[in-house]
């Protein structure tokens, strides 16, 4: 597939990406890993290694050259592999944190930003392999540097897992106490995606194929310069523009990755038309919604500026690529928005607020600094809250929380780079224990019976 782009796009084009902070924010090559199982450990690293170095060795060297011929800014390059639960089922080896260092050092020696797929699919129950790589999270977490885990504990099918509710919510907690920087790139699922191209949520599903090239657009800044140009007109305009504005930012990823595919051999998945800010100014979701006549994030009528954004974006988008998947919204990281970021230490972005808005939009409570002391069952309730919203409304939902380890609410923690920085934000005094001490499976509900 080719487009045609006339010269006033292709102008708007160059304005977006020199003035407002347009980018595609990653290419992302999903590889199957599934054919390195074995039951010797050593033997699993060794081929996992030589295939992701095989099928990825000129990923970014490809990515940098359509960055430079195209003039457009490609942010990461980064690679998903198959659920190492499943690849490593195999093995027998109680602990997987070799594989995670072994997925390091490909990523390193490629020259990718993170690596994802240190995962398990545990919705309905656990297999032992499930239970070996989860209890390996925090060390594997701690002891990479480009590692990234996801688990996902519920779907609208299967209900919610609350046994790996209440055991992530100790995972997260073990991980903080080594290094908080570890909950970073640790994200608990419900209703995951197989062609997620962002991380930490990124795995590259059973249902794909051998390798794959998934692309994420990003474009906050865009949609709000374009909103300042309708001040004062109706909603309808407001999500007119936004859906104008869309199909111009997916119709410059759909480029990208038609051109990546092309180059890399490898067959092109989806754009995901997910909005995904920086701590830059001027490159805020929260910038967007105060744009349309909120005087802060996290005010009254945030969560129905983010439902007109999150809808138009998507409907916007949808028309300009062939192939749109991944999760498709409006991201709410905390501390890689510098709106949200703003709106948190004025605190007028409360958890609660975060939550309400995650029934409208991707993915969910994301990038949330909370108290160093925090305890698993507050971590596991939130988590469980985040599942239900998810699997109620049958759409993804995700918990990515850092328990800033020595730091209190007033406190910040800075994470560095495209991650940002955040306030540590208060929490619910009562506790959660006998609620999560119950375990089991809540129920899917009724409208997940649809054969």
């Amino acid at each position: 597939m080719s487009y045609l782009m006339n010269s006033s796009e292709i102008l708007q084009t160059i304005d977006m990406i020199n003035q407002q902070h347009l980018d595609v924010r990653t290419i992302t090559m999903g590889i199957s890993l599934l054919d390195c199982a074995d039951t010797d450990l050593d033997a699993c690293c060794r081929k996992i290694y030589d295939k992701i170095c095989r099928r990825a060795g000129s990923l970014v060297q490809t990515g940098c050259d359509i960055e430079a011929e195209f003039g457009i800014p490609i942010v990461n390059k980064r690679i998903s592999v198959s659920p190492i639960s499943l690849v490593a089922a195999a093995c027998e080896a109680a602990d997987y944190t070799p594989i995670a260092l072994t997925l390091d050092r490909a990523a390193k020696e490629t020259g990718v930003n993170f690596i994802g797929g240190f995962s398990a699919l545990a919705q309905k129950g656990f297999t032992e392999s499930d239970r070996r790589l989860i209890a390996s999270i925090p060390t594997a977490l701690t002891q990479t540097e480009l590692v990234c885990a996801s688990v996902n504990v519920g779907s609208t099918r299967a209900g919610i897992n609350m046994d790996a509710v209440a055991l992530m919510g100790r995972i997260v907690r073990e991980t903080a106490d080594i290094d908080p920087m570890g909950c970073a790139k640790l994200v608990v699922f419900c209703n995951a995606v197989e062609d997620n191209p962002f991380m930490a949520g990124a795995f590259h599903g059973v249902g794909e194929p051998e390798t794959v090239i998934n692309v994420g657009v990003s474009g906050p800044g865009v949609v709000a310069h374009a909103l300042k140009e309708c001040k004062g007109e109706s909603f309808d305009v407001v999500a007119e523009t936004i859906k104008r504005t869309a199909f111009k930012i997916t119709r410059m990823g759909e480029l990208v990755a038609q051109e990546a595919s092309r180059r890399l051999d490898v067959p092109f998945g989806v754009v995901d038309l997910s909005l995904a800010p920086t701590p830059a100014i001027g490159d805020s979701v929260a910038e967007i919604l105060e744009i349309m006549g909120l005087e802060t994030c996290g005010g009254h009528g945030t969560t129905a500026a983010l439902a007109l954004l999150n809808d138009a974006v998507k409907k916007g988008g949808v028309m300009a690529s062939s192939h749109v998947g991944g999760l498709s919204g409006a991201f709410i990281p905390v501390s890689e928005d510098a709106g949200m970021i703003a709106a948190a230490k004025a605190g007028a972005l409360s958890i609660d607020k975060l939550e309400a808005m995650t029934c409208v939009c991707s993915v969910g409570l994301d990038m949330i600094a909370v108290p160093g002391d925090t305890a698993s069952d507050t971590i596991a309730a939130i988590i469980a809250d985040e599942a239900a919203i998810g699997m109620v409304n049958n759409k993804t939902t995700a918990v990515r929380i850092i328990p800033a380890k020595g730091k209190d609410v007033g406190d910040s923690i800075d994470f560095g780079g495209l991650l940002g920085s955040a306030p540590i934000m208060p929490l619910h005094k009562g506790s959660a224990r006998e609620f999560i001490d119950r375990g089991g499976r809540i129920p899917a509900p009724l409208h997940s019976l649809k054969n």
